[in-house]
């Protein structure tokens, strides 16, 4: 890709950070710490761009998946790379040594995407949050070097989690773009249907369906919520902030009454505050 079109990618990674549920790397961080935490979320945030946004006139989306794969891989053999978020993401590979498998599946998820639209049950919709959001979480605990298959397992928990929520979020922006991520066995029982993901606002069957999702991410989110007391230092610092970030989304949901399409749901900078303090005094006790 050319250089414009790589800059403009960098520049949707900064807006797009700005517009996260969670702290994706708290200022309180030693600066170490924040690189690597920016340099993978940098990476993830491009690699969902390729998967999602508008491309340059005459350049094919899984092309650009494969040659972005190639490039990571030769980040890995140690030849020299050209791509800006690559460059980013060098020193950490480095030091950090990250598995080059959690990279490649966030790359896989983005394929899925191009093929897979529609989920027919909550356990298919788990399984492509193996590869869209888990390696992630993978990912942080290698940069803190407590990946373990303790917290490997409750990571994995929380992430789904984050994930299923950022999906209620954007249940219109996804209908637009042709994608439904509520499993179709939901939508049959509360009797839902895709013409009602379209209107302005949320009729009271989807509102309901919605409330049914939310409780069940929390429950997951509930269910990997020890992680953090298993993490020490800086890494339980971070973790918490992205624990509390799913909550206080959770919360921003309700208070929309779980319509989505007629708010545009975001969680308060203090409401995340007051759930990260709580996280991180409860995983002290």
């Amino acid at each position: 890709m050319s250089q414009t079109t790589n800059a403009r990618a960098v520049l949707r990674i900064e807006q797009a950070r700005a517009q996260e549920n969670f702290p994706v790397a708290l200022k309180v961080l030693p600066a170490r710490h924040r690189r690597h935490l920016l340099a993978v979320y940098g990476y993830a945030r491009y690699v969902d761009d390729l998967g999602d946004e508008p491309l340059a006139e005459g350049i094919d989306r899984l092309a650009a998946l494969d040659g972005f794969e190639a490039e990571l891989t030769a980040l890995y053999a140690g030849r020299a790379v050209t791509h800006p978020v690559l460059r980013a993401l060098a020193p950490t590979v480095a030091e950090c040594r990250p598995p080059l498998e959690a990279f490649v599946r966030l790359i896989e998820a983005n394929r899925v995407d191009q093929r897979v639209t529609r989920y027919a049950t909550f356990a298919e919709l788990v399984d492509y949050c193996s590869l869209s959001a888990n390696p992630v979480g993978e990912l942080i605990l290698h940069l803190f070097g407590q990946a373990a298959p303790v917290t490997l397992a409750l990571s994995d928990r929380v992430c789904t989690a984050l994930q299923v929520i950022e999906h209620l979020q954007d249940v219109a922006e996804d209908h637009r773009r042709g994608r439904i991520y509520l499993p179709g066995e939901d939508m049959d029982r509360f009797g839902v249907t895709e013409d009602d993901l379209a209107g302005p606002t949320a009729g009271r069957r989807l509102r309901e369906l919605i409330g049914f999702e939310a409780e069940r991410a929390r429950a997951w989110l509930d269910a990997g919520a020890p992680l953090v007391a298993a993490l020490h230092g800086w890494g339980r610092l971070a973790v918490s902030g992205y624990l509390a970030g799913g909550r206080a989304t959770l919360d921003a949901l309700a208070d929309a009454d779980h319509d989505p399409l007629g708010v545009i749901v975001r969680p308060r900078k203090r409401r995340v505050l007051t759930r990260w303090l709580a996280a991180t005094v409860r995983s002290a006790g």
